[in-house]
């Protein structure tokens, strides 16, 4: 799986390597493919919440949840060669309310559904 998902990093950033060319530094292809992956889950999730059709819906939750673990995987091999450095961690008294805040508004908004297309 890691033999897999190594080559796949590297198919990525050949390809970018060749769009943009030579001129380009090892370090700004990786942080444009964390960002462009970035981009693409954002994507996803917008085309998740408004598929009605549940095996597209699932076909598009498969891919998010491939491009999420590309996207870390990528990024935990940028922060080991010094390309991404992490925020500082947060103080764990804050990561307790962020987390209460979160779970309330979750539980308000539970059986709420997709939301509806109008046409």
């Amino acid at each position: 799986m890691e033999k897999l998902l190594k080559i796949k990093i590297l198919s990525k950033l050949k390809k970018e390597r060749e769009r943009i060319g030579t001129r380009m530094k090892e370090k700004d292809m990786v942080l444009d493919v964390l960002n462009g992956t970035k981009a693409s889950i954002g994507n996803y999730a917008k085309v998740i919440t408004e598929c009605s059709n549940q095996n597209l819906r699932q076909t598009f939750q498969q891919m998010r949840d491939g491009d999420e673990q590309f996207q870390y995987d990528l990024y935990k091999i940028a922060e080991q060669k010094g390309y991404y450095a992490c925020a500082p961690s947060a103080n764990p008294q804050d990561t307790i309310q962020v987390k209460s805040n979160l779970t309330q508004g979750a539980t308000m908004q539970q059986g709420a559904g997709p939301i509806p297309v109008l046409r």
